[in-house]
């Protein structure tokens, strides 16, 4: 048999094809040129008909914009659709090839080691795809077809002229089996990969118009729920198939609908097709396939209870990215920020601030779980703008770890933009208890919750089915779930889903109308306080209906479940409202009406037992190279940097340049709990001006760190060819004392880096009970009060209790302090509208005085009217595992000690030492008359050898007593030089201070030098000022010279040195 060559293929014959070299195939290359050339000129029609008619040539423009972006729709769609069958037919080879790729971009069974391939499946789905396509194509032509043309007079001559399935059959990419909390239920979820070559053709022969479907892609997880599972054949009841999460949809349009491919109707068209999907199979909506005739319970099978509700308080951002621009650009505005929050099909939409990097929302959305583990809780950031909305970040937390932990309170960092969402996550169970309501209305009454108040209950309606309804009116019914054609005893088994706020006052409301909703053809009204004394607060059986035949009833099965948090994360209050209904104060009664007030708060047992996880990052050795130049030509090195993400939080380091070995040596800090199976994540990345290239991961767990309280590791990279990570990890208990504090400060200033931030010397943890006697609103209100603590930059917000000077908060608080002794804890209690009801300012160094550093009583606040009761308290964070002894050495600010040979005590651990041991005389003057404060004042100095990192390290930490040569005061500023060099790569200065004899500086200054080059030289230590502010002179103050071999470079003793200037020798 002939085969013709295909259109626009070359001039010589195929030799595979059969055709002879002469005749037929000249005439058909002759005939294609021809038809090539004619589509050229058919492309200048538009325009002469522009012409001719007199229209502007714009519209020729517009027409060429469109055509030019509908083949750009269609060309990414069929390359799409060529990788996707390319990685479908050799997945083995493309797997192997990408090993090294994220985990993101492999399939799941390699990604993920308790998801099984499962090729069987798909042997058997590629023997079964033909015989599909044949029941496919007598559905569509015998029933689908009819219904259509039956639906609408002009669509009488609707057909399918072509249905083909095609040759690539659906694919599972992985099976993942999940351990069931039922015994009568299996839980499959399935991988599933569908990129099809069918085609699918209809034709309106009345109006010669022809559309179809030619190639589509469809990519999601589909769970698959086998139960119950019985003692019969064929064990399996029914089987439930539903998407977690929507699926991906991608489909190539032929015909007249080639028009949903022009830029704009291309995704419109897939998100309408989409939602029509999730309608009945995205959760939680359901499909479900009864397996055995007479099953009990299938509206129940359908639309199961929830599995719990998470009550989703969106608080506030911070640090988001500016997006406005105004003067084309030249002026930096802010963004004008909301917020959606999803959960499957569920999707809520916060108001809009504007003209804010940090807003605060207050809002409070109500979600049902239906299934844990699988959906997720994505809340995606956005600035408003009149014609698009920019994107400003997102976050996805899966549900399991709300109902491991029951409370989430934290701030989660946006992923694809800058900033944090702060977010409060409350699990309420679902409980057959109507004893739990007047518990869960009081607590309800404290909680501000907008747009809606919060919910005690759900009500979930199981609609199975009416019967006898009224014969004349019935021959369509309807429910809002849909119409049943022709029947007075319509079967519906459909289910609805209620928020209640208050079960006791609310009803149930149900209408059967006809379908066209003019005529009612039955209702019933049914209060719901008669579900709160039925057993297990559930009705399975008729109601009869009002306005209706004499024998017209619906059949309801009606579960109402109480909203309940684990009283193990709040307390509720059991005192009775300070204030009734016309707002005047109440008498006190006695005891047995109102709890005598408390001395002392009453925390939890977990109060107060956080711990301080500090993250030591070092170095890391071989890491890969991404950075090219040339066009790839030139292989340069990597600028890395590492990420850690830990208890909620996310840390990042500084970049080093063009280093395959980098060294940070930089220290972070994140309060943690000893909650189980908590995970340090570490990933590392090049830094580019685009997109940073990644260059491996890490996983640490944290209960190995917790337990023994220190770890110091080498990683390997995983994801990457090589590359290996050094980690070290110390676990800081608190401790109540403050006998080691003046240790612990001086041991964090020799720790600390230049790239570090100042290390913590205590956690304060705060627990803030409640407060009394809070002022009214306008003299006669109660307030709606919140208090917010703040350390530094830190604060805390509490929830806000609803109309009451009494407010109960129990909630607790911490906090890393680096300066006990000169930072204080602050609070602010406020009230929503009515503004601020007092403040109170506890320094903490009165905590420092107290026993065992704890303060717990009664504070009054600064407006004099109103208490709050807290418990504050400290615990000192000692480093077991620092490489360093400080002890504080004491002088007398009159006197100085230079003149004795000081005694420096501590040193590097033996463990962990390899510093021979120096011994450190400051030189002095022969005079014992120096030992006082000289004319040129005195430097206070550290200075050091880090062994492990081979780097000297000296603290400027401050001056006093300078010379003031003038009628102003210097502005002095500490000049470091090693000596013999007088290089600029040696020389150090700290910042200037302004107008003062005595700076504070506190500046940590290092020089990578070897041991041995290092006792070689000499520490040339300068005070200086500017002489004028015109002028680059600068006036020497004093100077002093330090011999480093004579120093012992193992201790860390901070000592004051007294300067001399050039003319009196310049030396100690």
């Amino acid at each position: 048999m002939e085969h013709p060559p295909e259109e626009g293929s070359g001039s010589g014959p195929d030799p595979g094809s059969g055709v002879p070299p002469g005749g037929p195939g000249a005439a058909s290359e002759a005939l294609a040129v021809l038809t090539s050339f004619g589509r050229r000129l058919l492309v200048l029609v538009p325009v002469y008909l522009a012409g001719a008619a007199g229209l502007s040539v714009g519209f020729v423009l517009f027409g060429l914009a469109l055509y030019v972006g509908w083949r750009r729709v269609r060309d990414e769609k069929q390359r799409s659709l060529r990788a996707a069958r390319q990685l479908l037919d050799d997945e083995e080879r493309i797997t192997a090839k990408t090993l090294y790729m994220s985990h993101r971009e492999l399939p799941a069974w390699v990604s993920f080691p308790d998801v099984e391939k499962a090729e069987w499946l798909n042997k058997i789905m590629a023997q079964v795809w033909p015989f599909l396509g044949q029941y496919m194509e007598k559905l569509l032509a015998e029933t689908v077809a009819p219904a259509v043309r039956g639906s609408n007079p002009h669509l009488q001559t609707f057909t399918f002229t072509r249905v083909e399935l095609g040759e690539k059959p659906l694919r599972i990419i992985g099976v993942k089996v999940h351990p069931s909390q039922r015994k009568d239920q299996i839980l499959l979820d399935l991988n599933i990969s569908y990129v099809g070559d069918l085609q699918i053709d209809v034709e309106i022969k009345k109006y010669f118009c022809k559309a179809g479907v030619k190639g589509m892609q469809l990519h999601g997880i589909l769970r698959v729920i086998l139960e119950p599972l019985t003692g019969d054949l064929p064990i399996v009841g029914a089987v439930s198939m539903f998407f977690i999460k929507r699926p991906t949809l991608d489909i190539n349009w032929t015909g007249m609908t080639n028009l949903l491919d022009i830029p704009g109707l291309s995704s419109l068209s897939d998100t309408m097709i989409m939602d029509s999907i999730a309608a009945f199979l995205v959760l939680p909506n359901r499909l479900l396939v009864p397996l055995m005739p007479d099953l009990q319970d299938v509206a129940q099978l359908r639309s199961p209870l929830p599995r719990g509700i998470i009550r989703i308080h969106l608080l506030a951002a911070r640090g988001l990215s500016s997006k406005d621009k105004y003067v084309k650009g030249l002026i930096e505005g802010k963004s004008d920020p909301y917020a959606l929050v999803r959960v499957g099909t569920q999707t809520f939409c916060s108001r809009v601030i504007n003209e804010d990097l940090n807003p605060q929302w207050g809002e409070t959305y109500e979600v049902m779980v239906h299934e844990v583990p699988g959906q997720e809780i994505e809340v995606e950031v956005f600035d408003k703008d009149p014609d698009k909305d920019d994107f400003l970040g997102r976050m996805k937390l899966d549900v399991g770890k709300v109902l491991q932990a029951g409370v989430l309170d934290d701030w989660y960092p946006l992923q694809g933009g800058q900033g944090q969402v702060h977010l409060r996550l409350e699990w309420l169970s679902l409980l057959p208890d109507a004893e739990k309501l007047e518990q869960v209305l009081q607590w309800n009454r404290g909680i501000s919750s907008r747009p809606e108040p919060p919910s005690a209950a759900i009500l979930v309606v199981y609609l199975d089915r009416a019967q006898d309804l009224p014969v004349s009116l019935a021959s369509r019914v309807t429910t809002e779930q849909g119409a049943i054609y022709n029947t007075n005893c319509p079967v519906w088994e459909a289910a609805f889903r209620f928020f209640l706020q208050d079960p006791r006052s609310q009803e149930l409301d149900v209408q059967v109308k006809d379908d066209s909703r003019a005529l009612t053809l039955g209702a019933l009204t049914l209060p719901l306080a008669r579900l709160l004394t039925a057993p297990e607060l559930t009705m399975d059986q008729w109601f009869q209906l009002s306005g209706s035949g004499p024998n017209s009833r619906l059949y309801m099965k009606l579960i109402l479940r109480i909203l309940y948090l684990d009283s193990s994360h709040i307390s509720f209050s059991t005192m009775p409202s300070a204030w009734d209904a016309d707002g005047e104060s109440p008498q006190r009664g006695s005891s047995v009406d109102a709890p005598p007030r408390p001395s002392h708060t009453t925390p939890d047992s977990h109060f107060g037992t956080e711990n301080v996880l500090r993250i030591h990052v070092l170095e890391a050795q071989d890491l890969i190279a991404k950075d090219r130049f040339l066009g790839g030509l030139v292989k340069g090195k990597s600028d890395p940097y590492v990420k850690l993400k830990v208890a909620g939080r996310s840390f990042r380091s500084h970049v080093v340049r063009e280093d395959l070995n980098p060294r940070w040596n930089e220290a972070f800090e994140v309060i943690v709990t000893s909650v189980p199976g908590q995970e340090l994540d570490v990933e590392v990345f090049d830094k580019d001006l685009d997109k940073d290239d990644f260059l491996g991961r890490c996983k640490v767990s944290l209960t190995t760190v917790l337990n023994s309280g220190f770890l110091d590791e080498w990683l390997t990279l995983e994801d990457v060819p090589s590359g290996r990570l050094h980690l070290r990890l110390e676990r800081l208990t608190p401790r109540p004392t403050a006998a080691e504090l003046e240790e612990v400060l001086q041991v964090n200033s020799l720790l600390q880096t230049q790239k570090s931030s100042e290390l913590a010397a205590a956690v304060l943890s705060v627990y803030l009970e409640r407060a009394e006697g809070l002022p009214l609103r306008k003299g006669t209100k109660p307030p709606n009060p919140y208090a917010t603590l703040t350390v530094g930059e830190t604060s805390h917000k509490t929830k806000t209790a609803s109309q009451t000077s009494a407010p109960i908060w129990d909630e607790s608080a911490s906090f890393l302090i680096r300066k006990p002794h000169t930072e204080s804890l602050e609070l602010q209690v406020r009230g929503e509208g009515s503004g601020n009801l007092g403040s109170l300012s506890l320094p903490l160094s009165e905590i420092l005085q107290a026993d065992r550093l704890c303060v717990d009583h009664w504070f009054a606040l600064s407006n004099g009217q109103g208490q709050v009761l807290l418990r504050a308290q400290l615990g000192i964070l000692v480093s077991q595992h620092s490489g360093v002894e400080a002890h504080s050495h004491s002088y007398s600010p009159s006197s100085s000690s230079l003149s004795e040979e000081p005694e420096l005590l501590g040193g590097l651990s033996h463990a962990t030492s390899s510093v021979p041991e120096l011994r450190h005389r400051l030189t002095h003057g022969d005079s014992p008359s120096e030992a006082a404060i000289g004319p040129l004042g005195q430097v206070k100095l550290t200075v050091w050898y880090y062994s492990e990192e081979q780097k000297l390290v000296s603290i400027v930490h401050s001056c006093r007593a300078l010379r003031q040569s003038g009628r102003d005061l210097p502005d002095p500023y500490v000049s470091l030089l090693l000596l013999p060099d007088k290089s600029r790569g040696t020389k150090r200065k700290t910042s200037q201070k302004k107008r003062t004899l005595n700076p504070e500086f506190s500046e940590r200054f290092e020089w990578e030098l070897p041991l041995d080059g290092t006792l070689k030289r000499k520490l040339e230590v300068s005070v200086k000022s500017n002489s004028s502010f015109m002028s680059r002179e600068r006036e020497l103050l004093g100077k002093v010279q330090l011999d480093l071999s004579e120093m012992d470079l193992s201790q860390g003793a901070a000592q004051w040195v007294e300067g001399k200037t050039a003319r009196g020798g310049a030396y100690l």
